[in-house]
Parts: C-alpha cells; structure tokens; sequence
C-alpha cells in the first residue's frame, strides 16, 4: 500500500504538508490549517521527493524545519484527489477539491 505523511512546517508561516506516494514522487499540498474531521483550505504544491516519508528536521535553503504531524498508508478513492487514509492520528476519506485557483482538503 503506498504511503502518506504530513508534516508540520514552520516556513514561512505554520502550515502542514500533505504529502500522497504517487509512483516515485510524493503529490503534495500544503494546508493551511490544521488537519481535523472537515475542511481546510489548501495550496497545491510541487511534487517532493520520497524522502520526506520518513524526514523530520531542517529544510535546505532556510527554509524552517518539519516534524511529523501523522503517517500512514492509504489507497487510491479517485487518483490523484481522493483516498483513505489509515494513520496514527486520522483515518477515514480524505477529499481534495479544486475551488477556482485554491484547494479544500476534506476529511470525513
């Protein structure tokens, strides 16, 4: 079962990356608040590399530190934007909806 984490990044301003193992990459998007049962904004990211599965500590560039808010596995729902999710923390249907130019991340 492919692998997912989130990290709590404090660069430029709190926020958590939700990162989803796609094949050799990790599709990433960065949610603004913290995850929980409901919605929260998000921003789509770059694609990182499958390191950051299993990193905590500081980002190259200046650009803060990230500890390991959850992991887990999860399985494709509808690929790339849906999936369940089994972590340490959250478990259940994590949605994310492209709204205009942003994103929603839903879990439920």
């Amino acid at each position: 079962m492919p692998r997912f984490t989130i990290l709590e990044h404090d660069w430029p301003s709190r926020h958590w990356d939700l990162l989803l193992e796609d094949g050799d990459v990790l599709l990433a998007w960065r949610l603004l608040e913290e995850p929980r049962i409901g919605t929260v904004p998000a921003e789509r990211n770059a694609d990182h590399r499958l390191l950051y599965l299993d990193y905590e500590g500081e980002i190259s560039g200046n650009r803060g530190t990230v500890t390991r808010w959850d992991s887990g596995t999860f399985e494709w729902i509808e690929r790339p934007t849906e999936a369940r999710v089994m972590g340490t923390k959250i478990v259940g249907r994590l949605r994310l909806v492209r709204v205009g130019d942003d994103w929603n991340c839903t879990l439920v």
